[in-house]
């Protein structure tokens, strides 16, 4: 019978592996009992954030309803503003196409020139003697005498002169052709004595000032970085051309016979007569006296 009976019960081993296999069973609850309560901790958290997330696009909603409804107010107070502006804008162009009208002599830097509206729009920028820029209706004298005297309108400026008056960034971008440059920085050497590189010579005999060709070719060189001196006299002569163009025939040239070292060359030379005019310059001439008649002799 005893025997029956341990046959058909559990025996040492199985009871053993059960035993094993409950305990792994149990750890693993407590794993993921632990793991379990690890996420809802996240989820409180995540839910807290959530509901500060809430309340501050609340206040930030109620923020924009506040700024939009305080928007429109703001909006017509600006196009009041911009209404007046302008208003006053055109009264103030008003009076001083008036003052214009009258003679006054206006600064360009108090102007807007597209806001004046006079007679066939005939509005000239002037400089005085004071350095400064003025508007003023052609022919106008300012009966304020502000600045003093007109110096010379920028339109009575011969072309040379108008491109010797600008920087040299204004001058590229004006002019593409290096011997306009070259004849443009020539002419302001000889009129601008702030220059210093000024290889013009004063004249006598009916010659206000000349420069010779062997003169311009080392100046062009001296202007001109890297310049070969074949190349430089080929400069010469579009220069010598771009003088008489741009100055509007106010130069001459002449050729004179020259010896050196025991050798006769002809030599060309630029020459500004006495007899001439220049705008702002007048002429060399004294005006009691009558020009010079004789043969040119630098």
């Amino acid at each position: 019978m005893s025997t029956n009976s341990e046959q058909s019960g559990p025996n040492a081993s199985t009871i053993q592996a059960l035993a094993d296999e409950l305990e792994v069973l149990c750890d693993r609850i407590v794993t993921l009992e632990s793991s379990l309560e690890q996420k809802q901790d996240r989820l409180d958290h995540l839910e807290v954030e959530l509901d500060q997330e809430r309340a501050e696009n609340e206040r930030l909603e109620a923020r924009v309803e506040e700024l939009e409804q305080a928007r429109t107010p703001v909006e017509a107070r600006l196009d009041a503003h911009e209404k007046k502006l302008n208003a006053n804008k055109t009264r103030v162009g008003e009076l001083q196409a008036r003052e214009l009208e009258k003679g006054a002599h206006l600064l360009d830097a108090n102007v807007d020139e597209s806001e004046i509206n006079v007679a066939d729009g005939r509005l000239e920028r002037v400089s005085k003697d004071d350095g400064r820029q003025y508007f003023r209706l052609p022919e106008s004298e300012d009966p304020l005498e502000r600045g003093g005297g007109v110096a010379l309108a920028h339109g009575d400026l011969l072309p040379i002169q108008q491109l010797a008056k600008m920087d040299d960034d204004m001058l590229h971008a004006t002019t593409s052709a290096l011997p306009s440059r070259l004849a443009a920085k020539l002419w302001k050497a000889r009129s601008d004595p702030g220059v210093g590189d000024n290889p013009w010579k004063k004249g006598s005999a009916g010659v206000r000032e000349y420069i010779t060709a062997g003169d311009m070719k080392h100046w062009i060189r001296r202007q001109e970085k890297g310049v070969s001196d074949g190349y430089a006299k080929k400069l010469v002569s579009r220069t010598i051309d771009a003088l008489l163009d741009l100055s509007k025939s106010r130069l001459a040239i002449k050729r004179k016979r020259q010896r050196k070292n025991g050798l006769e060359y002809t030599e060309r030379r630029v020459l500004l007569m006495d007899d001439v005019e220049v705008p702002g310059e007048g002429t060399g001439v004294p005006e009691h006296e009558d020009p010079v008649t004789s043969d040119v002799d630098g």
